[in-house]
């Protein structure tokens, strides 16, 4: 089991463009939503909580600066990255795309190995264990690419569901997380996982991170979840 890959979630109501779009996508490994109008994709943000969001400018219904508008103003989305994909090629459409809370801005017809390097460049920023990155907290360093956890420059050996409990709790410490949070992002959306199995990878991770002396680093929060610091 692996944790689960990075979802977008493309907003494109062009179906041959939303499908080029799907089909790159997954061959880089992300996880791909889809939606062709502004309503759909704002129902679709609640549902699944995207990693990252391409949004085309021009949809029916809703339109997608204002579906950027309305995310960025929601304490629960403003961090998703969104990346505006639009035939306006004027600097002024560029600057009221960015100005209302786009992250990057793309021209059609641009280049598919352009975006999907500005893609990773935005998880790089919000998941960044997602792109081989390494990650620290304190004393504990993560590295993403070799799977290995120091603490205090010792090294920690973890099994696998530890490893990627940790690498979500090291990519936005102090975030709390639910239960049901870390079963979607560390098991995955398709598979079914007890609630309380989270509890008990949680305490081997606790005894793991805490085996060559030091404190806890994880913090229960009652009636909420955990988190990192």
């Amino acid at each position: 089991m692996v944790m689960e890959a990075p979802s977008v979630l493309v907003v494109e109501d062009e179906t041959a463009q939303l499908e080029v779009l799907t089909y790159n996508l997954e061959a880089e490994g992300f996880h791909v939503s889809k939606a062709q109008t502004g309503d759909e994709a704002l129902l679709l943000v609640d549902e699944i909580a995207p990693d990252i969001i391409l949004l085309d400018w021009m949809l029916p219904g809703v339109s997608g600066i204002e579906i950027c508008r309305r995310l960025k103003a929601g304490s629960a989305t403003r961090n998703v990255p969104i990346i505006m994909l639009s035939a306006r090629s004027e600097e002024v459409d560029k600057v009221r795309g960015l100005e209302t809370g786009a992250d990057d801005y793309m021209v059609k017809p641009y280049s598919v190995v352009e975006l999907m390097a500005r893609v990773r460049t935005q998880l790089r920023r919000t998941r960044p264990s997602s792109v081989g990155e390494r990650l620290e907290f304190d004393d504990i360093t993560l590295d993403s690419e070799t799977h290995r956890v120091d603490r205090n420059a010792k090294e920690i050996k973890l099994g696998p569901t530890e490893f990627r409990l940790l690498s979500t709790f090291m990519e936005k410490p102090g975030r709390v997380w639910s239960r049901e949070q870390l079963l979607d992002r560390v098991w995955g959306r398709d598979i079914y996982v007890d609630t309380r199995t989270v509890d008990v990878h949680i305490g081997r991770l606790r005894k793991a991170l805490c085996m060559h002396g030091g404190t806890d680093p994880i913090r229960t929060v009652r009636g909420a979840g955990y988190a990192l610091g």
